[in-house]
């Protein structure tokens, strides 16, 4: 499947845009928002905060990235994350079981890990309130800020998913050599 909507060239890159292009090419996601620099402005800073460093641990965001990308069907999420997960600490069951849409809690022994796959479960797959079983769990292992940033994390992948699937965004050659290496292509 190719893309629908091909990402903006560096050579053509709007004024607001170009810092994004400083390097070159800035990737499938930046680069297409560079369609509307506007939105690109502002998205991008949101989605750094987001999923940068943080008051939790990188492993931690990943567990939740991967994971609410593999509910969601996000296959340029998936592929992308797995590499990012590898890289810090997940080891291939670990991601095998959150790319998989079924129960991935068993993969973990860290009840503080098993309760936020939990809880990405429920805010990837729920509708209406989270279940307060779910919301004990978060909170018998997590500070408030955690949670926030967490489900910040969380929600700010489900919009990715849907932005990156909607457009069909491709994964590099760099991170399919890297799946195929590691056998989770």
């Amino acid at each position: 499947m190719s893309s629908i909507v091909a990402p903006v060239a560096p050579d053509q890159a709007p004024l607001l845009a170009r810092p994004y292009y400083a390097n070159g090419a800035p990737g499938p996601i930046a680069g297409t928002m560079a369609h509307v620099p506007e939105l690109l402005d502002v998205a991008m800073p949101f989605i750094g905060a987001a999923l940068g460093p943080g008051a939790v641990s990188a492993r931690l965001k990943e567990i939740a990235v991967l994971r609410a990308s593999a509910l969601l069907e996000c296959d340029y999420c998936v592929r992308s994350h797995t590499v990012v997960a590898l890289d810090e600490g997940l080891v291939h069951a670990e991601v095998r079981a959150l790319r998989d849409s079924g129960p991935a809690e068993d993969a973990f022994t860290v009840d503080r890990e098993r309760a936020l796959v939990a809880w990405v479960d429920e805010l990837a797959t729920g509708r209406g309130a989270v279940d307060p079983v779910v919301e004990a769990r978060m909170a018998e292992h997590f500070a408030a800020a955690e949670i926030v940033e967490l489900t910040l994390v969380t929600t700010t992948t489900m919009m990715l998913n849907r932005y990156c699937t909607a457009l069909g965004l491709p994964v590099s050659a760099t991170v399919a050599e890297r799946l195929s290496a590691e056998g989770l292509a």
